[in-house]
C-alpha cells in the first residue's frame, strides 16, 4: 500500500519567487545583527532578509521601534537570487499605494480553513 503525504506547501499564486519592485506580506522571524530575518507569507514561508539600512528613510535609533518580531506587513522586493534562494526586501520603499494593493491582494487570495 502507497503512503499518502499530503502536499503542505501553501504558495497562493503559481510563481515559486515573487517578483523584483513586487510588494509582498512577511512576517518577523528573527531579528539579528545585520538584519531582520522573515518569511514571505504569499510564498510558502520561504526566508527573506531585510538589512537594516531598508527600514526606514530616517536615520535608526532603535530597530525595536520599526519593527517586531511576529508582526506580519508589505515590504518591496528588491533582489531575488533563485540559484541561491536569497530574497533581499526593503521595508523604506514600499509606498502607501503598494501597501494597499498589497494588503488587498493578499486578504483576497487567503486560504480560509
Amino acid at each position: 500500500m502507497a503512503s499518502h503525504t499530503p502536499n503542505l506547501e501553501c504558495r497562493m499564486y503559481e510563481a515559486r519567487y515573487p517578483d523584483v519592485d513586487m510588494a509582498v506580506m512577511i512576517q518577523v522571524k528573527n531579528i539579528a545583527d545585520m538584519g531582520t530575518y522573515v518569511s514571505l507569507l504569499e510564498y510558502n514561508n520561504i526566508e527573506g532578509t531585510i538589512i537594516f539600512f531598508e527600514l526606514s528613510c530616517r536615520q535608526i535609533r532603535s530597530v525595536s521601534s520599526l519593527i517586531k518580531v511576529g508582526c506580519i506587513e508589505p515590504v518591496m522586493v528588491l533582489k531575488v537570487d533563485k540559484e541561491k534562494g536569497y530574497i533581499d526586501l526593503s521595508k523604506r520603499r514600499v509606498s502607501d499605494e503598494d501597501i494597499q494593493a498589497c494588503e488587498e491582494r493578499y486578504n483576497k487570495s487567503k486560504l480560509h480553513g
